[in-house]
């Protein structure tokens, strides 16, 4: 059996596959100066529960659970990635969280906090690594993770 599929290792791969992603994102946010959209935010929601399923899988890596919570949080990131993507390409339509075009205020001031707080498009890809935006880049991500959890279950289940 490959020592990569060792549920342990895997594991600890993940989680610093995991921790890497959270580190660069926060990196590029706050020294390099690039504003997150709301839907880059709850992209790293799946990626901090994944830290925390990965030290649990570590301490108890006889239990098979948090292979299968890991699947689910690294779905849940496949979706939200996806959903991200597919605004960017303009495949889906933004939701009311995105965009500030569908905010009706009377109160001067709340209008004057709106102002102040800049409301990011999902559909602006402002950062690209390798021509390709972070939310490709996490799809990607997600999706080789999710099939490599689906591995690393049927060599547990053959032992």
């Amino acid at each position: 059996m490959n020592k990569f599929f060792e549920i342990k290792n895997f594991y600890i791969i993940t989680f610093f596959i995991s921790l890497s992603s959270i580190i660069i994102a926060l990196y590029i946010e706050f020294f390099l100066g690039y504003e997150p959209c709301k839907l880059c935010i709850y992209q790293r929601v799946p990626y901090i529960i994944a830290i925390i399923f990965t030290f649990l899988g570590v301490s108890y890596s006889k239990n098979i659970i948090w292979l299968y919570a890991l699947l689910l949080t690294f779905f849940s990131s496949l979706i939200i990635s996806g959903y991200h993507v597919g605004i960017e390409k303009e495949i889906f339509k933004e939701f009311s969280g995105c965009t500030s075009d569908s905010i009706n205020i009377i109160d001067k001031n709340e209008l004057l906090k709106l102002l102040n707080s800049k409301v990011n498009s999902c559909k602006n890809v402002d950062f690209k690594f390798f021509g390709l935006s972070l939310a490709t880049i996490n799809f990607l991500l997600s999706f080789v993770i999710f099939l490599l959890i689906f591995k690393v279950i049927r060599n547990e289940k053959d032992r």
